[in-house]
Protein backbone atom coordinates (compact mmCIF):
# COMPACT_ATOMS: atom_id res chain seq x y z
CA UNK A 1 0.00 0.00 0.00
CA UNK A 2 1.02 3.54 -0.86
CA UNK A 3 1.89 5.97 1.79
CA UNK A 4 1.08 9.16 1.23
CA UNK A 5 1.79 12.90 3.01
CA UNK A 6 -1.51 14.65 3.67
CA UNK A 7 -1.25 18.42 4.18
CA UNK A 8 -4.27 20.85 4.71
CA UNK A 9 -4.09 24.16 3.50
CA UNK A 10 -2.09 23.59 0.63
CA UNK A 11 -3.05 25.67 -2.38
CA UNK A 12 -0.91 28.31 -1.10
CA UNK A 13 1.86 29.87 1.18
CA UNK A 14 3.37 26.89 3.27
CA UNK A 15 1.09 24.59 2.54
CA UNK A 16 2.23 24.85 -1.09
CA UNK A 17 5.89 24.80 -0.30
CA UNK A 18 5.56 21.73 1.90
CA UNK A 19 3.99 20.18 -0.75
CA UNK A 20 6.55 20.52 -3.13
CA UNK A 21 9.60 19.80 -0.10
CA UNK A 22 7.86 16.39 0.08
CA UNK A 23 7.02 15.87 -3.63
CA UNK A 24 10.83 16.48 -3.80
CA UNK A 25 11.49 13.46 -1.76
CA UNK A 26 9.45 11.36 -4.32
CA UNK A 27 6.29 11.36 -1.35
CA UNK A 28 3.37 11.02 -2.74
CA UNK A 29 0.02 13.45 -1.41
CA UNK A 30 -2.95 14.37 0.10
CA UNK A 31 -3.89 18.07 -0.67
CA UNK A 32 -6.69 19.92 1.00
CA UNK A 33 -8.36 23.09 1.29
CA UNK A 34 -10.70 25.43 -0.29
CA UNK A 35 -9.81 26.64 -3.63
CA UNK A 36 -10.08 23.57 -5.99
CA UNK A 37 -8.72 25.86 -8.79
CA UNK A 38 -5.19 26.63 -7.01
CA UNK A 39 -4.76 22.83 -5.42
CA UNK A 40 -5.08 21.66 -8.93
CA UNK A 41 -2.78 23.53 -9.62
CA UNK A 42 -0.37 22.46 -7.05
CA UNK A 43 -1.26 18.88 -8.09
CA UNK A 44 -0.24 19.25 -11.66
CA UNK A 45 2.72 21.12 -11.21
CA UNK A 46 3.88 18.39 -8.78
CA UNK A 47 2.87 15.35 -10.74
CA UNK A 48 4.80 17.06 -13.61
CA UNK A 49 7.89 17.39 -12.27
CA UNK A 50 8.92 15.00 -9.56
CA UNK A 51 6.86 12.43 -10.57
CA UNK A 52 4.24 11.80 -7.64
CA UNK A 53 0.79 11.03 -7.31
CA UNK A 54 -0.99 14.46 -5.95
CA UNK A 55 -4.87 13.48 -4.90
CA UNK A 56 -6.58 16.53 -4.19
CA UNK A 57 -9.62 17.13 -2.24
CA UNK A 58 -11.49 20.18 -1.48
CA UNK A 59 -13.14 21.36 2.02
CA UNK A 60 -13.98 23.86 3.59
CA UNK A 61 -12.22 23.36 7.45
CA UNK A 62 -14.70 25.97 9.06
CA UNK A 63 -17.37 23.56 8.74
CA UNK A 64 -17.60 20.73 11.18
CA UNK A 65 -19.29 18.25 8.62
CA UNK A 66 -16.62 19.50 5.98
CA UNK A 67 -13.94 18.49 8.13
CA UNK A 68 -15.49 15.08 8.55
CA UNK A 69 -16.09 14.39 5.31
CA UNK A 70 -12.88 15.04 4.12
CA UNK A 71 -11.17 12.58 6.95
CA UNK A 72 -13.47 9.73 6.18
CA UNK A 73 -12.70 9.96 2.20
CA UNK A 74 -9.48 9.24 3.03
CA UNK A 75 -10.08 5.83 5.04
CA UNK A 76 -8.82 3.90 2.46
CA UNK A 77 -5.04 5.22 1.98
CA UNK A 78 -2.58 4.83 4.24
CA UNK A 79 -1.20 8.18 5.46
CA UNK A 80 2.61 8.27 7.03
CA UNK A 81 2.41 12.08 8.17
CA UNK A 82 -1.11 13.84 8.42
CA UNK A 83 0.48 18.23 8.75
CA UNK A 84 -2.35 20.35 9.76
CA UNK A 85 -1.11 23.71 8.10
CA UNK A 86 -4.47 25.32 7.36
CA UNK A 87 -5.65 28.69 9.44
CA UNK A 88 -5.58 32.14 8.94
CA UNK A 89 -4.82 35.22 11.57
CA UNK A 90 -6.63 38.27 12.32
CA UNK A 91 -4.98 41.90 12.89
CA UNK A 92 -7.29 43.59 15.44
CA UNK A 93 -8.37 44.14 18.74
CA UNK A 94 -10.50 42.52 20.98
CA UNK A 95 -12.85 45.19 21.13
CA UNK A 96 -13.04 45.89 17.51
CA UNK A 97 -12.69 42.71 15.63
CA UNK A 98 -14.87 41.48 13.45
CA UNK A 99 -16.93 38.49 15.54
CA UNK A 100 -18.13 35.77 12.42
CA UNK A 101 -14.24 36.37 11.17
CA UNK A 102 -13.26 35.29 14.49
CA UNK A 103 -15.52 32.80 14.58
CA UNK A 104 -14.19 31.09 11.32
CA UNK A 105 -10.88 31.39 12.56
CA UNK A 106 -11.50 29.61 16.02
CA UNK A 107 -13.01 26.80 13.86
CA UNK A 108 -9.97 26.28 11.20
CA UNK A 109 -7.13 27.00 13.42
CA UNK A 110 -8.34 25.12 16.80
CA UNK A 111 -11.65 22.95 16.05
CA UNK A 112 -10.75 21.36 12.85
CA UNK A 113 -7.36 20.97 13.96
CA UNK A 114 -8.41 19.51 17.35
CA UNK A 115 -11.26 16.92 15.33
CA UNK A 116 -8.43 15.88 12.55
CA UNK A 117 -5.61 15.57 15.09
CA UNK A 118 -7.60 13.48 16.98
CA UNK A 119 -9.16 11.17 13.87
CA UNK A 120 -5.67 10.65 13.17
CA UNK A 121 -4.22 9.54 16.33
CA UNK A 122 -7.15 7.08 17.25
CA UNK A 123 -6.64 5.70 13.64
CA UNK A 124 -2.94 5.55 13.61
CA UNK A 125 -1.46 5.79 17.11
CA UNK A 126 0.22 2.38 17.41
CA UNK A 127 2.07 3.17 13.95
CA UNK A 128 5.64 4.64 13.08
CA UNK A 129 3.84 7.92 11.70
CA UNK A 130 3.57 11.79 12.54
CA UNK A 131 1.56 14.25 13.11
CA UNK A 132 2.49 17.70 12.73
CA UNK A 133 0.62 20.73 13.84
CA UNK A 134 1.12 24.57 12.63
CA UNK A 135 1.46 27.11 15.34
CA UNK A 136 3.04 30.26 15.58
CA UNK A 137 5.46 32.78 17.44
CA UNK A 138 2.49 33.73 18.53
CA UNK A 139 1.45 30.63 20.01
CA UNK A 140 4.33 31.04 22.56
CA UNK A 141 4.49 34.78 22.85
CA UNK A 142 1.09 37.24 23.05
CA UNK A 143 1.59 39.95 20.29
CA UNK A 144 -0.16 42.76 20.25
CA UNK A 145 -3.45 43.44 17.90
CA UNK A 146 -3.51 39.81 17.36
CA UNK A 147 -4.88 38.49 20.89
CA UNK A 148 -7.45 35.53 19.47
CA UNK A 149 -5.27 34.63 16.83
CA UNK A 150 -2.67 33.84 19.43
CA UNK A 151 -5.29 32.61 21.42
CA UNK A 152 -5.90 30.16 18.82
CA UNK A 153 -1.84 29.16 18.26
CA UNK A 154 -1.56 28.69 22.31
CA UNK A 155 -4.04 26.27 21.95
CA UNK A 156 -2.27 24.45 19.24
CA UNK A 157 0.97 24.38 21.11
CA UNK A 158 -0.69 23.60 24.03
CA UNK A 159 -2.79 20.48 22.42
CA UNK A 160 0.23 19.43 20.88
CA UNK A 161 2.21 19.44 23.17
CA UNK A 162 0.26 17.61 25.69
CA UNK A 163 -0.47 15.16 23.24
CA UNK A 164 3.23 14.30 22.78
CA UNK A 165 3.93 13.80 26.22
CA UNK A 166 -0.01 11.65 26.16
CA UNK A 167 1.41 9.27 23.27
CA UNK A 168 5.01 8.67 25.07
CA UNK A 169 3.30 7.91 28.13
CA UNK A 170 1.26 5.41 26.30
CA UNK A 171 3.52 3.07 24.72
CA UNK A 172 2.45 4.72 21.44
CA UNK A 173 4.73 4.82 17.79
CA UNK A 174 2.68 7.87 17.01
CA UNK A 175 4.57 11.37 17.01
CA UNK A 176 2.93 14.60 17.71
CA UNK A 177 5.11 17.64 16.64
CA UNK A 178 4.34 21.23 16.83
CA UNK A 179 6.34 23.67 14.07
CA UNK A 180 5.90 27.47 15.70
CA UNK A 181 7.17 29.84 12.56
CA UNK A 182 7.50 33.55 13.14
CA UNK A 183 6.74 36.28 9.98
CA UNK A 184 6.32 34.33 7.06
CA UNK A 185 6.17 35.90 3.46
CA UNK A 186 2.64 34.53 2.76
CA UNK A 187 -0.98 35.34 2.13
CA UNK A 188 -1.48 35.87 5.83
CA UNK A 189 -0.90 39.34 5.93
CA UNK A 190 -3.67 40.06 3.40
CA UNK A 191 -6.40 38.07 5.18
CA UNK A 192 -5.18 39.01 8.37
CA UNK A 193 -5.59 43.16 7.93
CA UNK A 194 -8.59 42.30 5.15
CA UNK A 195 -6.18 44.08 2.49
CA UNK A 196 -6.06 44.09 -1.30
CA UNK A 197 -1.83 44.29 -0.36
CA UNK A 198 0.32 43.90 2.08
CA UNK A 199 3.75 44.21 2.16
CA UNK A 200 6.43 42.71 4.49
CA UNK A 201 8.64 44.98 4.21
CA UNK A 202 6.50 47.69 5.46
CA UNK A 203 5.69 45.83 8.60
CA UNK A 204 8.69 43.56 9.17
CA UNK A 205 12.47 43.91 9.77
CA UNK A 206 12.50 40.28 9.20
CA UNK A 207 10.73 37.21 7.44
CA UNK A 208 10.80 33.93 6.01
CA UNK A 209 9.32 32.71 2.83
CA UNK A 210 7.49 29.89 2.78
CA UNK A 211 10.14 27.85 0.71
CA UNK A 212 12.41 28.17 3.90
CA UNK A 213 9.28 27.39 6.57
CA UNK A 214 9.12 24.43 4.77
CA UNK A 215 12.57 23.51 4.94
CA UNK A 216 12.20 24.28 8.36
CA UNK A 217 9.33 21.73 8.62
CA UNK A 218 11.37 19.30 7.29
CA UNK A 219 14.58 19.57 9.99
CA UNK A 220 11.43 19.06 12.27
CA UNK A 221 10.10 16.16 10.55
CA UNK A 222 13.56 14.31 10.33
CA UNK A 223 14.31 15.58 13.67
CA UNK A 224 13.46 13.35 17.24
CA UNK A 225 12.29 16.78 18.83
CA UNK A 226 8.73 17.74 19.71
CA UNK A 227 8.96 21.35 19.14
CA UNK A 228 10.51 22.97 15.83
CA UNK A 229 10.18 27.29 16.31
CA UNK A 230 11.69 29.98 15.07
CA UNK A 231 12.93 32.62 17.36
CA UNK A 232 11.06 35.81 17.17
CA UNK A 233 14.04 38.23 17.84
CA UNK A 234 16.63 36.50 16.43
CA UNK A 235 14.61 34.96 13.65
CA UNK A 236 16.86 31.62 14.08
CA UNK A 237 14.77 28.22 13.86
CA UNK A 238 15.72 25.80 16.84
CA UNK A 239 14.40 22.15 17.51
CA UNK A 240 13.88 21.71 21.21
CA UNK A 241 11.59 19.56 23.37
CA UNK A 242 8.47 20.69 24.77
CA UNK A 243 8.24 24.24 26.18
CA UNK A 244 5.23 24.30 28.55
CA UNK A 245 5.08 23.02 31.57
CA UNK A 246 3.67 19.69 32.38
CA UNK A 247 1.84 18.03 35.34
CA UNK A 248 2.90 14.68 34.57
CA UNK A 249 4.46 12.15 36.61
Amino acid sequence: MKNYIVITGASSGIGAAAAKAFAARGCDLVLIARRAELLNKVKNDLEAEFGIKAIVKTADLSRTDEVYRVYSELSELHIAAWINNAGFGDYSSVADQDLAKAERLIAVDVTALMILSSLYVCDYRNENVQLINISSAGGYMIVPNAVTYCAAKFFVSTFTEGLARELVESGCALKAKVLAPAATETNFGKTASNAEEYGYESHFARWHTSEEMAEFLLKLYDSDCVVGRVDRNTFQFELCEPVFPYAGN
